[in-house]
C-alpha cells in the first residue's frame, strides 16, 4: 500500500505542475507548405531546398551472385527501391508507393527483393516482395496496428522470419511465414525486445537478440524444429553483440561484441565448442562485419567517428589491400556467392553513395553517382574533431563546423547540436540542415555527450538512469570550453536536437535558462513518465535499464523531476517546437504540453505540428517548411 500511495502522491505532484494542455494545437501550429523556390546555382546563401534535393544512395543489398545492386533512394521525394548493376550504369526505380519504403533485402535465391512500409510515419510496417526487374509485386502482410521486425530469408529463399507484437501486447513473438503459400507459423512466445538476427547456413536455426539496454543484447539460438532456446550469451556485465555472419559451412559465425571489453572487437565463435574466440581487440570499436563469398572477410572500425575499412584473405589467412575511398562513415554489406562488398559512403563532402568492391580483382567502382543539386561538394564544411573535458573531468567529444569566408576575426554564434538515441554519436556524414546554417554565419558544434557510443561501454553508460543529469550538464560545460577556445561566439548559442535531443534541448533550457538564446526541439520527450509510459514495444525493452522503472516510486519522483515539463516555467528563451502528429515513439501530447506550458508562461515558442508525419519529417514538403522556419528563428534569436 505504501508503494502505491508513493507512485499516485508522486503523479499527482507532477500533474499539478502540468498545464493545461486545452488550446493545443491550435490552427496556427498546423504548417502550411511554402512555396518551392530554388534560386540559381552559386548563389553564396542557397535555399534549403537545394540541400534537401542534394540525394543519397542509402541501405544497399547485393543480389546473392555480387552482379545487381540494390538500393534506397529519395530522389522521387520518398525513400524507393532502385536497382543497378554493381558496376554502374543507369538505375531502375522498382517501387512507387505513396509512404515511400523502410527497409529491403534480396533474396538468397535472386528472384525476389523483400521491402517494407508503413503508414505516415507510424512504424507499423506491412511486408512485400518484388521482383528485380519490378514487373511482378506480391504482398506478405498488410500495414496493420502491429509492430513487426523482418528476420531475414531462410537460406532457401522459401521463408521469411519476423517478429511482431501480438494484439494488445509490447512483448515480440517469433513467426516464420512461407513466401509462396502465405502459412504463417508462430515459432516462439516471446518477450520484451526479442528479434531475429540472422538465420543459419542450413535453415534449422536462428540467432535471437534480447534487447539488454540501449546498447546490449543477449543471444539465443532457436531451434526451429523443436522450438529449443539456448542462451549463447548473457554476461554478467550486458554487453552488445552483433553483425552476425555465418560461415557457409555452418560451423560457426563472426561477430562484433564488446563481451569484457570496453571497445567491441571482431571475434569468432565456434558452434560446436560452444566458444568464442577474439580476432581483432583494437583500442576502438569493430562497428560490421561481412563475408564476400566464402573467401573474403572484411570489418569496419570507428576511429573518432570517421570509419576505417580492414579485410582478410582467409584462404591464404593474410591481410588484403582496401580500396581508397573517400573519408566518413561506411556501411559494409557482402554478397553470398561473390567475392563482392557493397560500401556505403557517407561524408561531409559525399553526402551518400555507394562502392561496389571486388575483392579478389581488387577492383572498386562507383555504383551510384547521386546529385548535389548544383551545389558544389567542396564547398560544405569538414568538422574537426574535438576533446575536451567537463566540469567533473570527463572527456567530452564533438564535432566543430565553422562556416567558412568568415571576415578576419569574426567569431560567429553557435548553435549546439545534440543527437538522438541517446546512445548515438554525431559522426562526420552529410547534415543538410548544418551545412545551409553554415552559409547563414552560424557555426555548429555537433555534441557527443556522455552517454554517446563510439568512445567505449564505459562512457555510453556515463548518464545511465540516476547520472542523466550529467549528460544535462555537458552541454553548458561545451559552452565554457568554446568561450575558452575563443573561435566562436558562445554567449551567442541555441541548442538544437531531435528526439533523446529534443529532451536534451527542452532540458537545457528549463535547467540552464540563461545560457542559451534559443532552442530547437524536434520530436522531444517533455516528461518523462507519461513518454515511457507511452513508449513504443521496441523501446519498452530498453527503457528499464537506460532509465529506470517508473513503476518503482523513487524512481518515479526522479523521473518527475528530471522532466523538463515540471521546469517548464524557467524557460526565458524563445523555443521552437516540431513534431509529427503520427509520432510512436515519442507522442505528439510531449510538445503539445511543453508549448502550451511556455505559453501559459508567457513565453515565446513557434510551434510546428505535421499532420502526415511520425517520428522526424520524411515528406520533402514539411522539410523544406521546417528548416526555412529553423534558420529563419535561429538568425533572428542570435542576431547580435
Amino acid at each position: 500500500m505504501r508503494r502505491i500511495a508513493t507512485a499516485l502522491l508522486a503523479l499527482l505532484t507532477l500533474l499539478a505542475a502540468l498545464p493545461l494542455p486545452a488550446e493545443t494545437p491550435r490552427p496556427e501550429d498546423i504548417p502550411k507548405p511554402e512555396p518551392i523556390a530554388l534560386g540559381l546555382a552559386g548563389d553564396p546563401r542557397p535555399d534549403v531546398l537545394r540541400y534537401l534535393y542534394v540525394r543519397t544512395a542509402d541501405n544497399p543489398s547485393l543480389s546473392p551472385d555480387g552482379s545487381q545492386l540494390a538500393f534506397e533512394t529519395e530522389i522521387t521525394g520518398q525513400p524507393q527501391l532502385w536497382v543497378v548493376d554493381a558496376a554502374g550504369g543507369w538505375p531502375r526505380q522498382l517501387t512507387f508507393g505513396s509512404e515511400g519504403i523502410t527497409g529491403h533485402e534480396w533474396s538468397p535465391r535472386g528472384d525476389w527483393i523483400f521491402y517494407s512500409t508503413d503508414r505516415g510515419g507510424n512504424e507499423r510496417e506491412g511486408f512485400y516482395l518484388i521482383n528485380p526487374d519490378g514487373t511482378r509485386e506480391k504482398e506478405l502482410l498488410p500495414p496493420s496496428g502491429l509492430f513487426r521486425t523482418f528476420g531475414g530469408f531462410s537460406p532457401d529463399g522459401s521463408q521469411i522470419a519476423y517478429a511482431a507484437t501480438p494484439e494488445g501486447s509490447d512483448t515480440y513473438d517469433i513467426h516464420l511465414l512461407d513466401v509462396e503459400t502465405g502459412k504463417d507459423r508462430l515459432v516462439l512466445k516471446g518477450r520484451l525486445g526479442l528479434y531475429v538476427a540472422s538465420w543459419s547456413p542450413r535453415g534449422a536455426h536462428v540467432i535471437l537478440v534480447e534487447t539488454r539496454g540501449e546498447d546490449a543484447v543477449d543471444v539465443h539460438l532457436l531451434d526451429l524444429e523443436s522450438g529449443r532456446l539456448e542462451t549463447l550469451f548473457k554476461p554478467e556485465e550486458a554487453a552488445n553483440h552483433a553483425s552476425f555472419v555465418w560461415k557457409p559451412d555452418g560451423s560457426g559465425f563472426y561477430l562484433v561484441t564488446d563481451q569484457g571489453r570496453d571497445f567491441a572487437g571482431l571475434a569468432w565463435y565456434d558452434l560446436g565448442r560452444r566458444e568464442l574466440k577474439w580476432i581483432e581487440t583494437p583500442d576502438h570499436d569493430v562497428e560490421q562485419v561481412a563475408l564476400g563469398g566464402d573467401r573474403y572477410l572484411a570489418w569496419t572500425t570507428n576511429e573518432g567517428g570517421y570509419t576505417v575499412l580492414h579485410a582478410r584473405d582467409l584462404a591464404q589467412n593474410k591481410p588484403l589491400g582496401v580500396p581508397k575511398l573517400p573519408p566518413g562513415v561506411y556501411g559494409l554489406y557482402g554478397a553470398e556467392r561473390a567475392p563482392v562488398f557493397a560500401i556505403l559512403v557517407e561524408g561531409p563532402q559525399v553526402p551518400g553513395d555507394i562502392w561496389t568492391w571486388d575483392a579478389r580483382q581488387g577492383e572498386a567502382r562507383r555504383a551510384t553517382v547521386s546529385s548535389t543539386a548544383g551545389l558544389d561538394p567542396a564547398s560544405f564544411v569538414v568538422p574537426e574533431h574535438l576533446d575536451f573535458k567537463a566540469s567533473d573531468g570527463v572527456t567530452l567529444h564533438g564535432l566543430l563546423y565553422l562556416p567558412k569566408n568568415l571576415p578576419a576575426g569574426a567569431r560567429p554564434p553557435v548553435l549546439l547540436g545534440v543527437h538522438g538515441g541517446p546512445t548515438g554519436q554525431s559522426r562526420p556524414t552529410y547534415d543538410e540542415v548544418f551545412q545551409y546554417l553554415l552559409t547563414r554565419g552560424i557555426a555548429v558544434l555537433d555534441l557527443n555527450f556522455r552517454g554517446s557510443t563510439g568512445y567505449g561501454k564505459t562512457f555510453a553508460r556515463l548518464d545511465n538512469q540516476r547520472q542523466r543529469p550529467n549528460a544535462v550538464r555537458d552541454m553548458v560545460d561545451a559552452l565554457d570550453f568554446l568561450a575558452k577556445d575563443g573561435r566562436v561566439d558562445a554567449s551567442r548559442s541555441a541548442v538544437m536536437g531531435g528526439s533523446y535531443g529534443g529532451y536534451m534541448t527542452f532540458a537545457a533550457l528549463t535547467t540552464y535558462p540563461d545560457r542559451f538564446r534559443s532552442g530547437v526541439s524536434f520530436v522531444g520527450v517533455s516528461n518523462w513518465i507519461t513518454a515511457l509510459q507511452g513508449a513504443s514495444p521496441g523501446l519498452k525493452a530498453s527503457d528499464r535499464i537506460e532509465y529506470g522503472d517508473i513503476d518503482n516510486p523513487e524512481d518515479r519522483a526522479f523521473f518527475q523531476q528530471l522532466s523538463p515539463i515540471a521546469n517548464v516555467s524557467r524557460v526565458k528563451s524563445p523555443v521552437m517546437v516540431i513534431h509529427g502528429a503520427n509520432d510512436p515513439r515519442d507522442p505528439v501530447t510531449e510538445s503539445d504540453t511543453f508549448v502550451e506550458g511556455v505559453r501559459q508562461n508567457g513565453g515565446t515558442v513557434e510551434y510546428l505540428r505535421f499532420p502526415d508525419e511520425g517520428h522526424g519529417l520524411r515528406k520533402l514538403a514539411n522539410r523544406v517548411t521546417a528548416y526555412r522556419r529553423v534558420a529563419a528563428f535561429l538568425e533572428r534569436t542570435l542576431s547580435p
